[in-house]
């Protein structure tokens, strides 16, 4: 219930003692303060670490080839493998119940023109579900389905700063764009989470560029996602499956590791699961030690604090008042001073991390900052610690005579 007799009580100590609550109040607001500034740059790694997997889904596996590199049943060393469209279908036959969606790609430079408007990118011929893949969402219109690759429609869908170069504010849905020589018209706009570069592709349905670069089978590589229920054990055991099932398939020594490449995102998750994890404990300790170190400043504070005043609680009992008054009455104060300070150390903690956040991309630190409710969880901590340390000495000065107390050195 608020008292406003006591709370006056409180603020007339405080005022005449304001070496000792600056002093109180520094410990608690520079323990905030540490602890916001270093949690938020362990934040920052782990967003580094987040935003090396954006571009892509976390479920990718990526296959393509290379040359020979062991002689083979019979066979030289230094063959160039090429992967056609009867490996995709070899592929989803063999491994359908792993794999959630798979798609050939080719890819090719290009020069896109639009009404005068001219610049090189990457084009990629893929199937719908390369979408997933990329992780790229649309803007606007849509991505390649089934009917283009039936039709072999002359589409593309392009990602938003291809449309920013060659159509300014225009929307280029509905547009032509030329691309070495042939029209193409633009059936979307995509934004990608890997950034700039990913937003500068521009995909074409798969069979349409296969007829019309070489009207060949080849294939460039395969993206492929896996089934999210397998681990990553498991993942990564079925990435080597295909790896070994394709080289069986065209004629490769098993130990061969040139002739086809595999790069699986699941081995990648799990070596930044292993890094996050040990982020996670050095941020623990971190925390954990700076709000220790706050806890035993706070601790010998109020043990002063309450040591200095034991005249004080003397003249109070001799004057009638009873122990769980002034026992209420110093841990009131003390809960005040612990609030008020680390929220200050929470305001300045945070007020740093945006000043320096943008400068230490260069350090591998991207967007230091730290969640609120952990700040205000450690500043609740510290103000039960804070309520603890001055308790337990309350406790014991309220309970010594009025006389003995006034006769204390």
């Amino acid at each position: 219930m608020f008292d406003i007799d006591r709370w006056r009580e409180i603020f007339q100590t405080i005022s005449k003692n304001k070496l000792r609550t600056i002093l109180s109040g520094f410990t608690i607001a520079f323990a905030i303060l540490l602890f916001t500034i270093l949690f938020g740059i362990g934040n920052g790694l782990k967003h580094t670490f987040e935003r090396e997997f954006a571009g892509d889904s976390m479920y990718s596996i990526y296959i393509w080839t290379g040359r020979t590199t062991k002689p083979y049943k019979g066979l030289q060393a230094g063959r160039r493998i090429q992967l056609k469209n009867d490996d995709y279908k070899y592929l989803i036959d063999k491994f359908k119940s792993n794999i959630s969606t798979i798609s050939p790609r080719i890819q090719r430079n290009t020069n896109a023109t639009y009404q005068g408007k001219k610049n090189n990118y990457t084009m990629r011929a893929v199937y719908p579900g390369y979408q997933k893949l990329e992780s790229a969402e649309m803007m606007s219109g849509r991505f390649i389905n089934m009917l283009d690759l039936k039709k072999r429609s002359k589409v593309v869908a392009i990602g938003r700063l291809v449309e920013k170069d060659l159509f300014g504010q225009l929307s280029a849905i509905g547009k032509e764009i030329n691309m070495n020589g042939i029209s193409y018209q633009v059936i979307g706009v995509f934004s990608d989470p890997g950034g700039d570069n990913d937003e500068r592709y521009i995909y074409a349905p798969f069979t349409t560029v296969q007829q019309l670069y070489g009207n060949t089978d080849h294939v460039d590589s395969f993206g492929i996602t896996y089934n999210p229920a397998l681990n990553v054990d498991q993942a990564i055991k079925f990435g080597h499956n295909m790896e070994a099932a394709l080289k069986e398939k065209h004629s490769i020594h098993p130990r061969d590791q040139n002739a086809i490449r595999v790069r699986n995102y699941a081995e990648g998750n799990r070596d930044a699961s292993m890094m996050m994890f040990v982020l996670n404990i050095i941020i623990l300790f971190i925390g954990i030690g700076t709000l220790i170190a706050g806890v035993i400043g706070i601790s010998n504070i109020m043990i002063y604090i309450v040591k200095e005043r034991t005249k004080e609680i003397g003249i109070r009992k001799a004057l009638g008042a009873r122990p769980r008054t002034i026992i209420a009455m110093i841990m009131m104060e003390s809960i005040f001073i612990t609030a008020i300070s680390g929220y200050i150390g929470l305001m300045v903690g945070t007020g740093v991390l945006g000043l320096i956040g943008n400068k230490l991309e260069r350090y591998f630190i991207l967007n230091p900052s730290v969640e609120t409710y952990v700040v205000v969880g450690a500043t609740i901590v510290l103000v039960l610690a804070g309520t603890i340390a001055g308790y337990v000495p309350a406790k014991r000065a309220s309970s010594i005579k009025p006389i003995e107390a006034l006769r204390d050195d």
